[in-house]
């Protein structure tokens, strides 16, 4: 991947799957920490060459105060394979699925610097309409905005990115009213040059296949206590919104994983996105609106602004805010 120290970070309540030992055996290949966090339903006697997994007993010993506060049974349990990567020293952190079968331009190299087209002061911009002539739309996307023309792309330019999306394809990370009436499955086009969120546009990205510079750790923070399929997406909404302040886009590039999507029932989905469908567009207004601090020494300030925002607005529960305070702290003794 590079000489960089690289760890790939994944939750998941199954047993040794084919996409998990795919990882392992790439992890290997490549020298790069992986790390696995279970939860209550996993397999007590789980065992994967190549993989350091973490149960929930395992996880208790972990020197982070998050440890103990984080739920059961949540996505958000995620964030302690985060912070054991950071104490290993790591460098460059990517996530995904244990769904998203890794192609080999995967353990392909990632700059921080790149060449890309960035969309600039467009308001909400649709980038997988960048990679595809249907009619499709990430996750998190606000449906008021499904109907607007998508922006030319803009010309490459050289872009700051520590946060980049690779896109999914046969499978790939949509709502599900887009499951319910959309074309899958669906791969993207090929694009030469990627594209990218300058300041003022918006767009989600996910945690299917995510790669984090050293700066932008703290941004790796999910939420625990929102609705389920919305806590990578608000993450996100957060993370666009604070790299403005420091100069960074947040790239979107070709896709690099292929996901054979784990059984859903889409109408329980639907459900769980319908705060989302409400919220989204008010939400990013109301993060729009704050006054934020430049500079990473004020990350954790602007966070705190932030998740402050999604609590005033009844959608992130008040138990969040200890959640994140212990998620700085552990962040800070590991600096």
């Amino acid at each position: 991947m590079s000489s960089t120290r690289t760890a790939l970070v994944i939750t998941s309540i199954s047993a040794p799957n084919a996409v998990l030992r795919s990882f392992a055996e790439g992890c290997t290949a490549h020298g790069i920490d992986f790390i696995l966090i279970g939860d209550r339903p996993s397999p007590k006697d789980f065992s994967l060459g190549g993989c350091d997994f973490w149960g929930l007993d395992r996880q208790k010993t972990m020197p982070f105060q998050l440890a103990a506060l984080l739920p059961e049974r949540h996505y958000g349990r995620k964030n302690l394979g985060y912070l054991e990567s950071i104490r290993r020293g790591a460098e460059v952190i990517v996530e995904s699925d244990d769904d998203n079968f890794p192609r080999e331009e995967f353990w392909g190299p990632r700059n921080r610097k790149q060449q890309a087209s960035s969309f600039v002061d467009t308001g909400w911009v649709n980038l997988y309409r960048a990679f595809s002539t249907e009619p499709i739309w990430p996750r998190g996307f606000p449906l008021e905005n499904l109907q607007h023309v998508v922006p030319d792309v803009p010309t490459a330019i050289s872009v700051d990115v520590p946060i980049q999306q690779g896109l999914a394809d046969a499978n790939p990370d949509v709502d599900a009213i887009y499951r319910l009436t959309g074309k899958l499955p669906l791969d993207f086009d090929q694009r030469e040059v990627p594209v990218s969120l300058g300041k003022g546009a918006w767009c989600p990205f996910n945690s299917q296949n995510t790669t984090f510079f050293s700066e932008a750790f703290a941004l790796l923070y999910l939420p625990s206590y929102c609705s389920f399929r919305m806590t990578d997406i608000w993450r996100s909404y957060v993370a666009v919104r604070i790299c403005w302040e420091n100069g960074w886009d947040v790239l979107f590039h070709n896709a690099t994983v292929w996901q054979e999507r784990n059984a859903h029932n889409l109408m329980k989905d639907f459900a769980d996105e319908l705060i989302g469908y409400q919220n989204n567009k008010a939400i990013c207004e109301k993060l729009q609106a704050l006054s934020l601090k430049p500079g990473v020494e004020h990350i954790g300030d602007n966070m705190r602004a932030c998740y402050a925002e999604f609590i005033a607005m009844g959608l992130v529960g008040e138990a969040e805010r200890p959640l994140l305070e212990a998620w700085l702290t552990d962040l800070g003794a590991l600096s």
